[in-house]
């Protein structure tokens, strides 16, 4: 199991739909390995992608989104979330688990689990079965320093948007 850290939110061109333009752009959130040198894909919706990056930037709407209700009911009830775990890839599809207190384990979409691990931050960790199948090396110079800040700078952003130029999403699969 390795944990990971969210780069970032992106649009990229969906290679199945042609040509590129703005109406085929797909939203794709970016994970890496906090101590290793893998990436990982998952495409994700338009309002998760929404709710990440919220997160990402400390912001919120005064209004509580889905992830935030969740964390909100979870901690009502007494439970503490400890992690969240991709744990397969089936088809191009990610699967994910909330891992909870006392050994819980709550499937979920890893879009979702991802927005609510920022909100409540708690560690999230991939298989290495996952790994394994979806992920890909990147280089330092286009993955940017280990141990970084959670919150991508456009330096980092620009090395990430040049490393998916040179990638087309079967490389990754697909699923949120």
């Amino acid at each position: 199991m390795s944990e990971m850290r969210v780069v970032g939110v992106l649009a990229v061109d969906d290679a199945a739909t042609q040509p590129a333009s703005e109406t085929n752009r797909h939203p794709v959130v970016l994970l890496q390995e906090t101590q290793g040198k893998r990436c990982l894909q998952i495409w994700i919706g338009l309002a998760e992608a929404e709710a990440i990056a919220l997160e990402q930037q400390g912001r919120l709407p005064e209004r509580p989104l889905t992830h935030v209700l969740i964390a909100d009911v979870v901690s009502a009830l007494g439970r503490t979330l400890e992690r969240i775990e991709i744990t397969e890839v089936r088809g191009g599809t990610f699967y994910a688990d909330l891992v909870f207190d006392r050994g819980l384990r709550v499937s979920a979409r890893p879009s979702d689990s991802i927005a609510i691990a920022l909100h409540v931050d708690v560690p999230i960790h991939a298989t290495e079965a996952v790994l394994a199948e979806a992920g890909v090396l990147v280089d330092d110079d286009e993955s940017g320093e280990e141990g970084s800040a959670s919150v991508p700078d456009e330096e980092e952003v620009d090395r990430f948007r040049a490393f998916l130029d040179n990638v087309s999403p079967e490389d990754f699969g697909r699923g949120a």
